[in-house]
């Protein structure tokens, strides 16, 4: 099935809506920000939690087919899911096994491990570097750790290997950890020899249906400034009747519902199968990373110093937004890919001239 531009409706629907009721109310029960904050202080209570909920939800088998135990359900419904979890800044391997493992599974048409990442028992994570916008050969980084099965791509082959030993790596956005992996023990299987394909689809799919994450970050920081502006008193008046800041928030506005538009629409292409989806993903991709960071920054700043301080929930945001805009490729990186899809010549690089030292 294809569709064209003019015939994808960016509106949710009934089941969209409904499911990402659900979703806000199940993170809201098991990760409040107080929770998500004391990951930073080395005390997870959210992950595990809120994972089992999910699973409770039928979510970590959204896009598994039915016939496997899943809910054979469309990137529309999954990017709902992201975009709930962006608002948050929760911890989930729901991008990572969910999204970008079961899509390269689903892909290569297996049986043996979509089972169990359907029912919310294993989980599993794609082992590529996290700027990597195609598929390579296995590296030492991995995303979405712990994972009880790593996909890890050699050549045109993807094997499976449980068992791996790991160590984890400090990173920016702490509830997405990374680790360093060695594969030298683990049990190796072979998933496919010809996968290239099926894992090109898999990072496509997961930078789509990141951008939805993205939306929901810049959604909150949006949201919760403008809030905040129409509270805050300065000098006997409302702060967000100041013009200035109306101009920054109108803007700002404009820049969140752009991305909106543009991550929906890939999430609308992924879904269909459409042709358009390669270049729906990218202008997705290297639009609604840079909205969410600006956003999230924005918030930071119009909050003052309540925004600066650890206990709001803006830094959450904030390293989220970052975190996620070098995950799946940078908006540089997508422009890039970009211009190649719709024939556009490489940009120009400006040599940069280095003044000579003084005498």
């Amino acid at each position: 099935m294809t569709t064209s531009p003019a015939s994808v409706s960016l509106l949710a629907d009934d089941v969209e809506e409904d499911l990402r009721a659900s979703v806000r109310r199940a993170i809201e029960r098991h990760a409040p920000t107080e929770r998500v904050t004391a990951i930073y202080d080395g005390t997870d209570e959210v992950t595990a939690p809120l994972w089992s909920a999910f699973a409770g939800l039928g979510l970590p088998g959204l896009l598994v087919p039915e016939s496997l135990g899943g809910a054979g359900a469309t990137a529309r419904e999954a990017a709902a899911v992201l975009e709930e979890l962006g608002r948050a800044a929760a911890p989930s391997p729901f991008l990572t096994s969910s999204v970008v493992a079961t899509t390269a599974l689903v892909a290569l048409g297996d049986t043996e491990i979509l089972p169990a990442l359907a029912s919310g028992e294993q989980t599993a994570a794609l082992l590529v570097r996290p700027t990597a916008l195609r598929h390579g050969p296995a590296t030492t980084t991995a995303v979405g750790l712990p994972a009880d099965v790593l996909l890890v791509p050699e050549g045109d082959a993807l094997y499976a290997v449980r068992g791996a030993a790991t160590a984890p790596v400090s990173s920016l956005d702490m509830t997405r950890p990374l680790a360093e992996v060695s594969l030298g023990g683990g049990e190796r299987t072979l998933v496919s020899a010809d996968a290239a394909a099926a894992v090109d689809r898999a990072l496509l799919t997961g930078a789509g249906l990141l951008a939805a994450e993205q939306v929901g970050v810049a959604r909150w920081a949006l949201e919760t400034t403008v809030a905040y502006l129409s509270v805050r008193r300065q000098f006997g008046r409302v702060v967000g009747g100041f013009q200035a800041l109306k101009h920054r928030l109108a803007d700002l506005y404009a820049e969140v519902e752009q991305a909106d538009a543009a991550a929906r629409y890939a999430a609308a292409c992924l879904a269909t199968d459409d042709p358009d989806a390669p270049v729906a993903v990218h202008v997705a991709a290297s639009f609604c990373g840079e909205a969410a960071t600006h956003a999230a920054e924005e918030a930071i700043q119009l909050h003052g110093g309540l925004g600066m301080t650890w206990e709001h929930p803006a830094h959450l945001h904030l390293k989220r937004a970052k975190a996620d805009e070098l995950l799946l490729g940078t908006p540089e990186a997508h422009r890039a890919a970009l211009a190649v899809l719709v024939d556009l010549p490489p940009p120009v690089v400006e040599p940069v001239e280095t003044p000579a030292p003084e005498r």
